[in-house]
């Protein structure tokens, strides 16, 4: 088993995160992390840098990007670092098919459930009365051209997270986890359980396709390895 937080910035790539790689191996070593996925949003990091940062930390270190694209915010697994055109959500796909990588919408349904003035988003747009249901959000075309869901995200409401495991379920997806840490304190705090152990960016990618995984959380932000599946 391999546990991993897949959704993680850093101020190396991401200018609204004060998470520094120290505070990052610090914590991730405190709860029991086995690795994370450094999905920033203008990239940042090389394989130099990485190894630099990381080499003694014990811990599988694996770059990513989060991309905004027309159809919300994607996670990217397998392609490090920009490619003209890839804010559109069919130009990412196929740099990614190309790169062999993988791609996952990142909390799909965030503020779907908030009232007015906070209720934008970036899937569906404002609403004003209640959500699709759980059938009908399934059919977006995003869930065509990805290859999973974000059902666990750190910084969503519980209910935006259920929604996005129900939509995973209808799809057919998994649903994967991942903090969407910005600062020390978030990190570990939704993550991916796989089934065997993930050792490098490939093993990821080939767990991911394999459907290999399961979201959970983190119960206590302190100590030892406690997950709630």
């Amino acid at each position: 088993m391999s546990v991993f937080d897949l959704h993680v910035h850093t101020v190396r790539g991401s200018s609204d995160s004060s998470l520094t790689p120290e505070q990052l191996i610090e914590k991730a070593r405190r709860i029991g992390l086995d690795g994370v996925c450094l999905t920033e949003h203008s990239g940042g990091w090389d394989a130099r840098s990485l190894d630099d940062s990381f080499r003694e930390s014990g811990l599988t270190v694996i770059r990513g990007l989060e991309v905004e694209t027309e159809m919300g915010h994607v996670l990217v697994y397998g392609l490090g670092s920009y490619v003209n055109g890839i804010n559109r959500i069919a130009g990412l796909r196929r740099e990614v098919e190309r790169a062999g990588g993988v791609m996952v919408s990142a909390h799909p349904f965030r503020n779907l459930f908030s009232a007015p003035p906070h209720n934008v988003n970036l899937i569906f747009g404002r609403r004003d009365g209640m959500p699709p249901t759980v059938d009908e959000a399934a059919g977006h075309s995003l869930f065509q051209l990805v290859d999973d869901i974000e059902g666990a995200n750190g910084a969503n409401t519980g209910a935006e997270n259920d929604f996005a495991l129900d939509v995973a379920g209808v799809r057919g997806f998994v649903g994967t986890g991942g903090s969407d840490a910005h600062s020390n304190q978030g990190l570990g705090r939704c993550v991916t359980v796989f089934d065997g152990e993930v050792r490098s960016e490939g093993d990821l990618i080939e767990a991911l396709r394999a459907k290999a995984f399961r979201p959970a959380q983190h119960e206590a932000d302190q100590g030892e390895k406690r997950w709630k599946l």
